[in-house]
């Protein structure tokens, strides 16, 4: 089969190969033909060589995606072949840990992820494991249902650290896939204002954070940003910041702008060291929270706000074939949209 495989360390050592279609099931696996995979941040800083975090080379990319189930192994009783489906993205957890054993496999300490230190979906098929799969509705369709992944990672920013109280003040730093989903997600808890800051580069995407419901948006290579942050309402700035940008400089930001007794959400991965003293943190009293993946239960919610129609992440998608990753890959990089999706169009087994 066709995949999409980073095959060595090195900026741009990603290239189409032909690979095995995955053929061991074990008694609880499930083999997906992919119908849509999506193009993660992550995927591009693999692709760069600038990723924060070990991989596993060579790796078929991709851990955002949707599909048919293929075949099923022996054990598995809640699908079938013909299923649509989405699929978590830890392909392995110990499930012995006490994370894993109290519902918090996202932080267990084995875990190990597709597209990352396991085989993903960028490809025609993928295996993986009946206890993270969920199904599709009739109304999603495969794109919007590949989008489920990063939405649910705004989900656990958003809706479960983040705390929204109706009227509250929100500033989201970084107007990317996650940053978006996540100012479609805030929109629910009915905040008073929802600000989101962007660059100049940003244009098309800032746009697409107007359309989900950004009241404002601040451009922070031609504003002050914090200032900007203050001069809305009481000026002590607001109840909550989400970072999805990953650098030091928006965490910095974030810090001076917060209110005392706010929360910060930290989103965003990034390598490079803080570089900054964290005591106005400190006398603030505020709260620096990390959010990282997702869990089962808040798949089930945002596949049923999907349903709903109450939020939708394909306005700010684009989509191609697998062979054409790379101008996917090149024109996500370039901002000139928020999310691509390759289409593998696998061939039935």
């Amino acid at each position: 089969m066709k995949a999409v495989v980073n095959y060595q360390a090195g900026a741009g050592m990603v290239e189409i190969r032909d690979v095995p279609v995955p053929s061991k099931l074990g008694p609880k696996d499930v083999l997906i033909q992919v119908k849509a995979a999506g193009v993660c941040g992550s995927d591009l800083h693999m692709y760069h060589d600038i990723q924060g975090f070990p991989v596993k080379r060579p790796v078929t990319l991709g851990h955002e995606f949707s599909g048919v189930v293929a075949a099923t192994g022996p054990e598995v009783t809640r699908f079938q072949a013909g299923d649509r489906v989405v699929s978590e993205t830890p392909a392995y957890v110990c499930e012995t840990c006490i994370y894993c054993r109290t519902g918090q496999y996202n932080l267990c300490p084995h875990r190990r992820g597709f597209g990352v230190l396991e085989d993903g979906a960028m490809a025609e098929y993928v295996k993986t494991r009946e206890a993270i799969v969920h199904k599709v509705p009739d109304s999603v369709s495969f794109e919007k249902a590949a989008m489920t992944e990063p939405a649910c990672v705004a989900y656990n920013a958003a809706a479960h650290h983040f705390r929204i109280r109706p009227g509250d003040y929100v500033v989201v730093f970084g107007p990317g896939p996650i940053g978006l989903m996540c100012v479609q997600i805030a929109k629910r808890f009915s905040p008073g204002r929802l600000t989101v800051v962007g660059t100049s580069r940003d244009a098309n995407r800032l746009e697409i954070a107007r359309t989900f419901g950004a009241d404002s948006v601040i451009i922070a290579d031609e504003q002050d940003v914090v200032r900007e942050i203050l001069a809305y309402g009481d000026g002590f700035g607001p109840d909550l910041i989400l970072d999805a940008v990953g650098i030091s400089v928006t965490l910095q930001q974030s810090i001076k702008a917060v209110r005392p007794a706010g929360q910060i959400t930290k989103i965003g991965w990034g390598p490079a060291p803080v570089g900054f003293s964290l005591d106005p943190l400190i006398q603030k009293a505020a709260r620096l929270q990390g959010s990282f993946s997702h869990t089962y239960p808040m798949w089930e919610k945002v596949l049923l706000l999907m349903d709903k129609g109450e939020i939708d992440p394909l306005p700010m998608t684009k989509s191609y074939p697998l062979e054409e990753w790379k101008t996917a890959f090149d024109e996500m990089d370039s901002l000139r949209h928020a999310k691509s999706i390759l289409l593998p169009g696998g061939r039935e087994l």
